[in-house]
């Protein structure tokens, strides 16, 4: 295999099959039991589309997957099995696996020196091309029909009307019709850079091009009033942040901005929102799992400006910040835990989902987590052998 310029071993210590399949759709089965080995299902009931069996899942560098018609993998094997769901280039499927794994780790993506006839050829841009896509304002008298379905009202989409687009991709040859865009923004000067983009039967992509680095969804309440800007509301998808906004509405002011990742997180992204409104403080809004504590921890290291180490354990989080080395519990909040160790500014506020729900459109939508029953190893092993037993038999 030529050298890609990028260490796959490596990356596979940080990007588990789990990762990518939570990413796709897939959820956890827990009738299947969560033990030494968990079943990942796609689609319900009779739609169930697909199932796979993930072993060594508090190791990501060991995890693999296999199905009961043989079929088995890594999480290599997973990423090009679904490929065609990712928006990636390259000049083979082993240059866009390492993208798309590069973008599940949070590292740069890897560099490729294409030969001046695949450059030509290309027809996907790594810079985003404004003109390839047809955009229209919402309009309030004709709202889409997938605001509705997730919750969310006429009126907070008037409201956030300003910063949400539709938006037809004219290169799409399987999809003539407009989604919803998300603008990404570096600052108010700067232009779009792309788009964070939802569509009916729970679609979700961004615009080829799309800078996901520095730019971000921002929704700038004020009016451009930058500097009156006091709080700035970080959420992990456009979706959950207007949700935030319909539910809290009543206790918000008009001087907040509300802030998409997309789904990742770069530390550009979070700079730039923060360099924007110059006199706010950073709200921490992510989803209620590790990932979500994860990124508000890293949110307060960016903005408090101190190094910081997280490592995931089996009994919470494990942090290295200012010389010193302390466990968190992500079931409390984090912000205080972290000031019982080291000192900080308190420049980061939290404001996360109660803790029945995994995000804030989910809140929205009353759809708690489901309750997860402790059971001993034993059980759980037990339940998972049974259950396979009788899908055999089947």
């Amino acid at each position: 295999m030529p050298d890609y310029k990028i260490n796959f071993k490596e990356l596979k210590s940080r990007v588990g099959v789990d990762d990518v399949a939570y990413s796709l759709g897939y959820r956890l089965d827990r009738k299947a039991g969560v033990g030494k080995y968990i079943e990942l299902v796609l689609g319900d009931g009779r739609d169930r589309c697909d199932t796979i069996i993930v072993s060594n899942r508090r190791d990501k560098a060991s995890q693999v997957y296999f199905r009961r018609d043989g079929s088995k993998g890594d999480v290599i094997t997973f990423i090009k099995e679904n490929l065609n769901s990712f928006i990636v280039s390259g000049k083979d499927d082993w240059q866009k696996v390492a993208k798309v794994m590069a973008r599940f780790a949070n590292v740069p993506e890897p560099e490729f020196r294409e030969d001046s006839r695949y450059v030509r050829s290309a027809n996907v841009s790594h810079v985003f091309d404004e003109s390839r896509y047809e955009v229209r304002p919402v309009d309030p008298q004709r709202i889409p029909r997938i605001f509705s379905q997730r919750g969310i009202s006429d009126e907070t989409v008037k409201s956030l009307a300003p910063f949400i687009s539709l938006i037809r991709d004219t290169r799409n040859e399987n999809f003539d019709g407009y989604n919803i865009g998300f603008p990404y923004t570096e600052s108010d000067e700067s232009g779009i850079k792309g788009y964070e983009i939802r569509g009916m039967g729970g679609y979700k992509s961004k615009a080829a091009g799309t800078n996901s680095s520095s730019a971000a969804w921002v929704a700038d309440l004020s009016g451009g009033n930058i500097d009156n800007v006091r709080s700035v509301f970080f959420c992990e998808s456009a979706f959950d942040a207007m949700a935030f906004y319909q539910i809290n509405r009543a206790r918000l002011d008009s001087n907040i901005a509300l802030v998409s990742l997309g789904g990742t997180f770069s530390d550009g992204q979070i700079q730039k929102s923060m360099e924007r409104f110059p006199n706010a403080r950073a709200i921490d809004c992510f989803d209620n799992d590790i990932a979500g504590r994860i990124y508000g921890l890293r949110l307060m290291a960016l903005v408090e400006d101190f190094p910081i180490r997280i490592t995931k354990t089996d009994f919470g989080l494990k942090v290295e910040a200012k010389g010193k080395t302390f466990e968190l519990d992500p079931e409390s909040p984090i912000t205080a835990q972290v000031d019982r160790n080291i000192s900080i500014r308190h420049k980061v506020g939290q404001w996360t989902p109660p803790k029945a729900f995994k995000d804030w459109n989910d809140c929205l939508m009353n759809k708690p987590m489901e309750t997860v029953l402790t059971q001993s190893k034993h059980e759980r092993e037990s339940n998972l052998a049974e259950q396979r037993k009788s899908t055999l038999k089947l």
